[in-house]
């Protein structure tokens, strides 16, 4: 039996209707932005394997950091217990946030560290003999699959099997060109009719909702008005931190700082599932107190893999080589020049860029799906090319690992146009 179908005797894979999906592709090997399948064919993987790949596979970097890990100390419960690894991830982390971020919990994967988040700022009033149970959210957000994360997210076909068991959420309009005063009228009348504990956001990029872009300034606007009325904000960075968006971070884009910041994804370059969540020391106060509790009662088995921190450091210094740096200016400049050649096109409603993100929104005579027609044409378009892009309904976004060739990289461009024609 070959692995695809020995795949579909066994496996169950994530967002997939299995009774209609096509039969997964096998990949028996990586390297570099390159990908190969069971029958040798070569992908040129432009999404970084949702988002997770920065330095691309196999990066021995990384690899020989865990190798070293795993002949040392592969794992530890962190309960009551410590280790190097952990509190070097820490400090390193902790240098390169911004600078009111104090304190760090580790999780295991991008919900979690969400969870942990809403959590946390349900919990800080709960300790505080204050009553707020509502969180604030984006339309259309995506924050994670675990319920608190899958309640802050607004796409409904995720959630709609399980309206009525969620945390009480509010959602607001991002604030988009042409709808900053809405989403700013929209969080003061929520502040006000409800008891807010937080504000959930992906800053300055919705990932999942198709690269929706907003701007700074906006977001800071918004945070100012969560700092008057004393609600928390948490930044969820798990698809925009470690330089997708340019700089290390997102929120380094904007001028108020939160009070806590959801971090996975790239954090281990796409290695070992880790995950981490930080906070100011305000937040970690809340919980100190002699009161047992008062404590954070929220863990996971293992919660700091030293084998994980480990990746974590390198992929971390990886990413601070000038190298690495260049790289990213490379892909940006060359987005750039791609987006002002296309967005032109008749059958392009719009281009944007931020950093090394590039999305295009291809016209379409009908309202699209997530999973549409045409999402699923240009998907088998883009895999029949030997490129691995996700379009999310009409739009295409290419979010490539920081060492793809500039040779790979236009062939990506190339197909992407040759797309839009097709349809």
């Amino acid at each position: 039996m070959t692995l695809t179908e020995k795949d579909s005797q066994y496996l169950w894979h994530p967002y997939t209707q299995h009774k209609t999906a096509q039969t997964p592709i096998a990949i028996t090997k990586g390297h570099g932005a390159l990908l190969w399948d069971e029958k040798g064919k070569e992908y040129i993987d432009a999404i970084a394997s949702w988002w997770v790949n920065p330095f691309g596979h196999s990066n021995t970097f990384i690899a020989d950091a865990i190798y070293k890990q795993l002949t040392t100390l592969e794992h530890v419960l962190f309960g009551g217990f410590t280790h190097e690894p952990a509190v070097k991830v820490a400090e390193k982390l902790l240098e390169i946030l911004p600078d009111n971020q104090q304190k760090i919990f580790f999780s295991d994967n991008g919900s979690t560290a969400v969870e942990v988040a809403i959590k946390v700022a349900l919990q800080y009033f709960f300790n505080k003999n204050e009553k707020r149970t509502t969180i604030i959210a984006f339309e259309n957000a995506f924050h994670g699959d675990t319920f608190a994360a899958m309640a802050a997210s607004g796409i409904s076909f995720y959630t709609q099997a399980f309206q009525g068991m969620f945390i009480d959420v509010v959602r607001i309009p991002v604030p988009v060109k042409g709808k900053e005063e809405e989403s700013c009228t929209a969080l003061q009348n929520a502040i006000a009719k409800y008891n807010c504990a937080g504000f959930i956001f992906e800053p300055l990029v919705q990932g999942a909702a198709g690269m929706v872009m907003y701007e700074p300034e906006e977001l800071a606007k918004l945070i100012r008005i969560c700092r008057e009325n004393k609600v928390l904000i948490i930044a969820d960075e798990v698809m925009t931190g470690f330089g997708k968006t340019g700089r290390t971070f997102a929120m380094d884009y904007v001028s108020e700082n939160p009070d806590m910041i959801c971090l996975s994804k790239a954090l281990t370059g796409g290695t070992i599932p880790m995950a981490i969540t930080t906070f100011t020391q305000d937040v970690f106060d809340a919980f100190y107190d002699d009161d047992i509790n008062k404590a954070l009662f929220h863990g996971h088995t293992f919660t700091a893999n030293p084998t994980g921190c480990a990746a974590a450091l390198a992929s971390m210094n990886l990413l601070q080589t000038e190298e690495m740096q260049a790289n990213i200016r490379r892909i940006n400049a060359s987005h750039l020049e791609f987006e002002e050649k296309i967005k032109s096109h008749a059958k392009v409603i719009t281009a944007r860029t931020l950093g090394v993100i590039f999305a295009v929104e291809i016209r379409s005579d009908s309202e699209e799906s997530y999973y549409g027609t045409m999402r699923n044409k240009l998907y088998e378009f883009f895999i029949d090319k030997g490129v691995i892009l996700r379009p999310v309904g009409n739009i295409v976004y290419v979010l490539p690992p920081y060492i793809i060739t500039k040779e790979q990289l236009q062939y990506v461009y190339t197909v992407i146009e040759e797309a839009i024609e097709m349809v």
